[in-house]
């Protein structure tokens, strides 16, 4: 069977890029995207894949004109019969299931700039002038999603909190398929370094600075954050300045890109891992540190509540603040120091049920059950005209 996948962007490599790569690994399938950072994804240990992506026209970097020329790129994308089946991996690509059937949109997040993040972005990204302005490019585009999403064959998105909002703003079913992890590739090393770690995309809902007032406030302990922006695009860039400027504690530091080799060193060496994003999707980054057996901190709220078990694999904090985090911190290691090994199996097996073939075995099934369906639906079409000539 030949695959097409399409995603808005591969310019800056996170949770829902790896899904997309992994993706055209499994399937050998060709992907369909607009701007392109080839060192970026070799760096991620997808150089195998780069042969198969494909760029149907650059983009601008800045936002909202990024996801509006995505929108209207893949809206006019159409690759007829060229392969049997598609799916949409990047959710401001999924007006490509107009043109292009059968298909399976993937949803990471329901472009939650339209809904779940409109009054935040609305009211603490943008400034005063450009609020209403905002207020008419949500509108028009909720309109249009709506009307693409009607094209949508099979619906899987990757958590219970997204599966939510699919029903909530696109009145639609999801099937829960959470995102891969190849937990193979995950390791622990015995003699952990001293420091703990963050893994984020550098942007306001991440709420980052929570971290480094929680360091501050335990300035004989380690953090290091690696956080991703994008380049040109405004948010990211004024929240990277934002980080710098309140970053005066020695005993933090923010590495603002790693290679996929680096990344796992990182995991591996780490005391544990802490996260503070906002109504997080899913979160992929908390079921790769528990891969490599680390215990995790994190908000007891959006995906996370499903990835980790309180007390088992880390923390769950209701409410979360820089002093609570500065109590699980404390918390774990006295558990680390009365047991080193306390987490570190749990983790990894609570991971295991995350990893690469338990995603590709369902995400096959829902592309099986779906063409048995139009085969047997077909069949009985046939069936019924044949019936009404006799």
């Amino acid at each position: 069977m030949r695959i097409a996948i399409f995603h808005n962007y591969l310019d800056n490599i996170g949770g829902a890029e790896v899904v997309t790569l992994t993706l055209s690994r499994q399937f050998d399938a060709d992907v369909y995207t607009t701007n392109i950072d080839e060192e970026k994804i070799i760096k991620m240990g997808f150089v195998d894949v780069l042969p198969r992506i494909k760029s149907i026209g650059k983009i601008p970097t800045k936002a909202p004109f990024r996801h509006q020329m995505s929108l209207w790129k893949f809206r006019r994308l159409n690759l007829g019969k060229q392969y049997d089946f598609y799916i949409i991996s990047g959710d401001w690509a999924m007006s490509g299931a107009v043109n292009n059937k059968p298909n399976l949109w993937y949803v990471h997040s329901p472009l939650n700039e339209l809904w779940q993040w409109k009054d935040y972005i609305k009211n603490t990204v943008l400034k005063k002038y450009q609020r209403p302005i905002f207020d008419v490019w949500v509108l028009i585009n909720r309109i249009l999603t709506k009307k693409y999403s009607k094209e949508v064959d099979i619906w899987v998105c990757n958590s219970k909190n997204t599966q939510g909002r699919i029903r909530k703003f696109y009145n639609q079913d999801a099937v829960i398929i959470n995102p891969p992890i190849d937990t193979s590739k995950y390791y622990a090393d015995k003699e952990a370094d001293d420091y703990w770690l963050s893994v984020n995309r550098l942007t306001a809902a991440k709420r980052v600075e929570m971290q480094i007032e929680a360091f501050r406030n335990m300035p004989n302990k380690k953090l290091i954050i690696v956080g991703s922006y994008e380049k040109g695009a405004k948010q990211f860039e004024e929240y990277k300045e934002k980080t710098k400027s309140i970053l005066d504690n020695s005993n933090v530091k923010i590495i603002h890109w790693a290679t996929d080799v680096e990344l796992k060193k990182l995991y591996a060496e780490c005391k544990g891992f802490i996260t503070t994003s906002m109504d997080e999707d899913f979160g992929m980054s908390v079921v790769e540190a528990m891969a490599a057996g680390k215990p995790v901190i994190a908000p007891n709220e959006g995906g996370y509540k499903e990835s980790i078990l309180n007390e088992e694999n880390g923390i769950l904090i209701n409410d979360i603040s820089h002093k609570k985090i500065t109590e699980a911190v404390k918390a774990i290691e006295d558990n680390l120091i009365k047991n080193p090994n306390k987490y570190s199996l749990a983790c990894q097996n609570r991971a295991k049920k995350f990893d690469v073939e338990v995603f590709i075995d369902k995400i096959k099934k829902e592309i099986n059950d779906y063409q048995d369906k139009i085969i047997f639906e077909e069949a009985t079409l046939t069936s019924q005209v044949e019936l009404e000539l006799n």
